[in-house]
């Protein structure tokens, strides 16, 4: 079996597809470490939810796809042809019906700015939500420097959303009031 360490990011730098060393804090490195947060916990959002919960299948999903994104995150442009993992060009789309059938359930719309929270479900969406919405930050910032499929914006962006209606789905569902910061200034 080989080891995880290889000692070669001792001096800060890092190995991306193609080969180039970037160092640990390049905007393409910083874009996949953040993606890889909001990945992790999902899995923690799986382990709570327990392998009967209906959205094992779809979050597993995700999961993959999130893997799939990073490989061409990490591919720069002069490389995207050799990177053969194949983009979720359905992901957003994914995402949308997801959130329509969750919408169509619930009791209740909101109005207000919600804080985080209700059950350790919901409080564990609201987290992936603001890594998610890191994520796609991280994601802006490196499409300045190299392309950035859009496929892979459209997702992370419909993914930050699903989170959040998923984290007031629980709520609604589990008939826990949330709590209310402020509501919406309607637009004029």
């Amino acid at each position: 079996m080989a080891k995880v360490y290889t000692r070669s990011g001792d001096k800060g730098t890092c190995k991306v597809f193609g080969g180039d060393r970037l160092d640990k804090d390049h905007p393409r490195v910083e874009c996949l470490g953040a993606f890889d947060e909001a990945n992790s916990s999902i899995g923690v959002l799986r382990v709570k939810l327990g392998l009967e919960h209906e959205w094992q299948d779809a979050l597993l999903r995700i999961q993959t796809d999130m893997m799939n994104m990073m490989s061409h995150i990490a591919t720069p442009s002069e490389h995207t042809e050799r990177n053969k993992k194949p983009l979720p060009d359905d992901g957003a789309q994914m995402c949308e019906t997801w959130m329509d059938d969750m919408e169509s359930k619930m009791t209740e719309g909101s109005d207000f700015f919600l804080l985080p929270g209700g059950n350790e479900v919901s409080a564990q969406c609201h987290v992936i939500r603001t890594q998610v919405r890191k994520a796609e930050r991280r994601l802006a910032t490196l499409a300045k420097q190299d392309t950035v499929n859009e496929i892979i914006q459209k997702y992370i962006n419909r993914m930050s959303d699903l989170f959040f209606l998923m984290a007031r789905f629980e709520m609604d569902q589990k008939g826990i009031a949330e709590d209310k910061w402020k509501a919406f200034r309607k637009a004029k």
